[in-house]
Parts: structure tokens; C-alpha cells; sequence
């Protein structure tokens, strides 16, 4: 398939994102090819029409099933394997955010309540302890925090999030030029 010049910016910007965010750039234009495109292709498409090794698109494949973020479908009368995402920016969100706060923020959590419950935390400086109990309180409260959101309804999180700067202005009151501490 050939790419037409806006779908190619798209997706060689994907990569280029994708690599500022930790993921690898084929992982993130493969995932860009399918989510523009909004139809199911096969490993032989993906790796045509990027111009990637077929093993570079099957180990890149492999990782976004991991992530949740493609799904196999099938084609009758084809063995191949075909691979999809949503088209739905609501849901691609809720599941990076979901994965990649049980891969990354909730072990981050649990060694945070771990060290806080070992016998050898309070022979820690008290100003340790107090930054290490700081952190747990404040990754505990964003986490809280996303659970709700990722709860809302996409229309719901979307207000929230267009309302975002009049909430805070509002909780900052008049004092809105001071910088909050």
C-alpha cells in the first residue's frame, strides 16, 4: 500500500513520539499505520508499506498485543493473520494509561509500601523517611485519581478535562498570579 503524504507525516511523526515516550519507533508507526488507516492489514502490508524487515514487524506486532492496543481478526479463505486497533481515541487512551500504570506506577507503589513497612525504615533520617512517605502519599492519591478517571464515560472525561483550568482557577481563587507551593 502507498502511503499518501499526509498518512506518511502521520505516521513517521507516530514513531518519532513514540520513541520520546519509551517506545520503539517501528512499535509506534505500525500502531499509527493501523489506527489512520482504521482497517485490519497483515504482517506482509505492515512491512511493505513501512519498509521494515518482516521479523521487525512480527517482534513489533507481538509487543502492541502485549500492550492491548491491536487485535488479531481473520479473513475467510486467508491464514493469514490480519491486525487491528481501535479507532477510538477514548479507548486507545484508557488502555495506555491502564497498562502502562500496572507495568510502571504500581510496582513503583508497592516497593514504596514495602520499604515503608520494613523494620529498618525508621532507623532512616527523618527527613528520608518523611520524602519517602511524601512520595507513596502522592503516587497513592494520583492513583486513586486515575482509577476514577479512567471510570468516567469518554463524554464525562472530557469535560473534566475541558474544565481542568477553570477548576483551578477557581481553587486558587484570586491569588491566581502566585505560583502554587
Amino acid at each position: 500500500m502507498e502511503l499518501t503524504p499526509i498518512a506518511r507525516r502521520f505516521v513517521v511523526h507516530w514513531g518519532e513520539m513514540g520513541s520520546a515516550w519509551g517506545v520503539n519507533r517501528t512499535v509506534s508507526q505500525i500502531h499509527a499505520l493501523l489506527f489512520f488507516h482504521g482497517r485490519a492489514l497483515h504482517a506482509e502490508e505492515i512491512s511493505e508499506t513501512l519498509g521494515v524487515a518482516r521479523s521487525n514487524v512480527s517482534t513489533s506486532l507481538k509487543e502492541l498485543l502485549n500492550w492491548n492496543l491491536i487485535r488479531t481478526s481473520h479473513v475467510l479463505g486467508d491464514r493469514r493473520d490480519y491486525f487491528e486497533t481501535s479507532t477510538d481515541v477514548w479507548e486507545l487512551f484508557r488502555t495506555i494509561v491502564r497498562e502502562r500504570k500496572e507495568r510502571e506506577y504500581d510496582p513503583t507503589v508497592r516497593m514504596l509500601r514495602e520499604l515503608v513497612a520494613q523494620p529498618g525504615f525508621d532507623q532512616e533520617t527523618a527527613d528520608a523517611q518523611d520524602r519517602v512517605r511524601a512520595t507513596l502519599q502522592l503516587m497513592e492519591s494520583l492513583g486513586l485519581w486515575a482509577d476514577e478517571m479512567l471510570r468516567l464515560s469518554p463524554a464525562t472525561l472530557d469535560k473534566v478535562l475541558r474544565l481542568g483550568a477553570s477548576v483551578q482557577k477557581f481553587v486558587r481563587g484570586s491569588d491566581a498570579a502566585t505560583p502554587e507551593q
